[in-house]
């Protein structure tokens, strides 16, 4: 299980903080052997479908001399081609997937159960039974919503009547009071025989059908109760806790399904078991990404929140973890006022700054409405009143719109949620969509590569290849073919907040409309104006107009496969590559002001 690592990069002073971390050269160097191990040995052969996240764990050790030594574990979440016990990795923390097990013969059971079950809801008798017992509720609920119109109906007649100022005589009262009398009880009979007929369904293949689904439910539950408590997890102090304990002090709810079977509780647990001391991890992708979410091949990624989180809180307990660096201190640059009045405040964000005040780890950074409703010079008399009418992400730069009353509050954010404001973002995209098609039938990514193999000797040629790229009546009339619509449904994923996923199914729509400006080629003056370091392939300016105002939607309808395929430089949940900054901005914003109805529009170019 422990892998040899011969480098000369030294140790980091502290542990990695797995939420949020830059790899460590140590743990990119472990990761290294895995991928080659993985790569040579056909591994991912065995997993079917989508690829599947790999884990390292660097660890310090004393050998049989007292010499201290360096090694790393590796781990897969979950299983792998159906199997726990690849011998390369590190053992689940507890194996659940023995044969003759407890768990294992329970599943047996319930999955018995389940045939039993399906049986019963394909049996042609029972089918019928209960499409007949349909059709007669159905058609006494008919007869019950018919008379309730009837009874609607006198009893308007009776208010007219009583409204109509002419006089009543005793009869005529005493038989409006019958017919009132008459017609509440024959409705409320109407209503009995359908309580009735509903009891009296007595379907045996139904009430077989109810029994075996409350033992189902019954069997899962207590199984899931037991499989929790046999995960016992320790920490760097000796602490052991099983999973119910640990997730009824942080969640005050039941762990989520798979929990413990991620890449970091696996390592950690045997690198504890075998008083191996963690020096740093890192977690990568491998394989294709996922129809709903979005994975990068060989990209890393931090630990997930919702089954980790409150799992590592508890395991890292005794270990120097470096601080996380979401919590740190952020210095941006400071929010520009484009136009003020005593209503609203039309604002450009710089990118790294919160829109509202921030949750956990976005406390540290001040939020716009913070920034402004502490300056003394922007407030305005006996008004304390400041809110932003949308959101734009941290990340994110560029116009928002802030409400100073409560009534400009309510008015600008129907108008954002009746899509009533027009808004118009610069995004720079790592590569370009391959299947976007340029003038002539050239793809676009063809053209970029094209450029990229020129020589730059001079300006000119430099100008021609842009001049090819952008949109220029001469040129190849490329924005012809470089328009469209992203239509994804987005979802929040519940087990690795605040990632969003694309739900077919239950996602919420969401809608982008799309325009190609220019492809740039990877050139080395590219690379300094855009990324940290020199980039390896072109990039794609593009104009994003959201029909809809999902979280991360611009973020993902780019990143994803069924979209752009091309994630937004520097984006640091769905990207690829590294940057100075996320290159997404807010740079045009249309609505009316929500106190005189006026038109306002404004424009903050990105200069990307």
């Amino acid at each position: 299980m422990l892998h040899a690592l011969s480098t000369s990069v030294p140790s980091p002073r502290q542990f990695t903080y797995p939420f949020c971390y830059d790899v460590d050269p140590l743990a990119e160097a472990a990761s290294e052997e895995l991928q080659h191990y993985i790569a040579t040995t056909g591994l991912m052969s065995t997993e079917k479908g989508c690829g599947k996240m790999f884990g390292v764990l660097v660890v310090e050790y004393k050998d049989e001399e007292g010499a201290l030594q360096r090694g790393f574990l590796a781990a897969y979440s979950g299983l792998l081609g159906g199997r726990n016990d690849w011998q390369y990795f590190v053992p689940p923390v507890f194996d659940a997937q023995q044969p003759d097990g407890h768990f294992k013969r329970t599943e047996r059971e319930i999955s018995a159960i389940n045939r039993e079950i399906s049986a019963i809801e394909h049996d042609p008798q029972y089918l019928q039974s209960v499409a007949q017992h349909e059709e007669t509720m159905k058609r006494l609920q008919a007869e019950v919503e018919a008379f309730k119109v009837e009874v609607d109906a006198a009893k308007a007649r009776r208010d007219a009547r009583r409204k109509s100022g002419e006089p009543l005589s005793e009869e005529e009262q005493a038989e409006m009071v019958r017919e009132s009398q008459f017609m509440k009880a024959e409705l409320r009979r109407r209503r009995k025989v359908m309580e009735q007929a509903e009891s009296a369904f007595h379907n045996p293949h139904a009430t077989l059908l109810k029994s075996l689904q409350r033992k189902r439910k019954q069997m899962s539950d207590e199984l899931q109760r037991w499989l929790f408590a046999a995960y016992r997890m320790l920490n760097a102090e000796g602490e052991e806790r099983d999973l119910i304990d640990i997730f009824r002090e942080y969640t005050h709810a039941m762990p989520p399904a798979g929990a413990g079977d991620c890449c970091a509780p696996k390592l950690l647990q045997y690198a504890y078991q075998h008083r191996l001391r963690p020096v740093c991890m890192a977690e990568f992708w491998w394989g294709e990404s996922p129809a709903s979410e979005i994975r990068h091949h060989l990209h890393y990624y931090p630990a997930c929140r919702s089954k980790c989180l409150p799992i590592l809180t508890h395991m890292l307990k005794g270990l120097d973890v470096a601080p996380n660096p979401l919590a740190q201190k952020r210095h941006t640059a400071e929010p520009r006022v484009l136009y003020a009045d005593e209503y609203i405040l039309v604002v450009d964000k710089p990118a790294g700054m919160l829109s509202v005040p921030g949750k956990a780890d976005d406390s540290a950074s001040v939020s716009v409405e913070e920034y402004f409703a502490n300056n003394s010079k922007l407030k305005i008399q006996n008004s304390k009143f400041l809110k932003a009418a949308h959101r734009l992400d941290m990340d994110t730069s560029g116009l928002l719109v802030l409400a100073r009353t409560e009534q400009a509050y309510v008015e600008l954010q129907r108008q954002f949620a009746s899509r009533e404001t027009v808004k118009r973002y610069e995004a720079v995209l790592s590569g370009v969509p391959k299947h976007i098609v340029g003038g002539y039938g050239i793809p676009a990514v063809a053209i970029a590569n094209s450029c990229s193999n020129l020589s730059f000797s001079g300006q000119g040629l430099r100008q021609e290849c842009r001049s090819l790229l952008r949109l220029e009546p001469f040129a190849i009339q490329f924005a012809r073919y470089s328009s469209g619509s992203i239509s994804l449904p987005l979802i929040a994923d519940i087990n690795d907040r605040p990632r969003q996923r694309v739900d077919m199914e239950h996602g919420k729509p969401a809608l982008t409309l799309y325009n190609i400006v220019e492809v740039r080629a990877a050139d080395a003056n590219t690379a300094v104006a855009y990324t940290t370091k020199k980039a390896d392939k072109s990039l794609t300016l593009v104009h994003l107009y959201p029909k809809t105002g999902r979280t991360h939607q611009l973020r993902v309808h780019c990143a994803h496969p069924q979209g752009l395929a091309c994630p937004i430089l520097g984006d640091p949940l769905y990207g690829t590559e590294r940057a100075d900054r996320m290159y997404l901005h807010a740079a045009e914003l249309t609505f009316r002001h929500p106190i005189t109805g006026e038109p306002m529009h404004f424009l903050s170019p990105s200069g990307f």
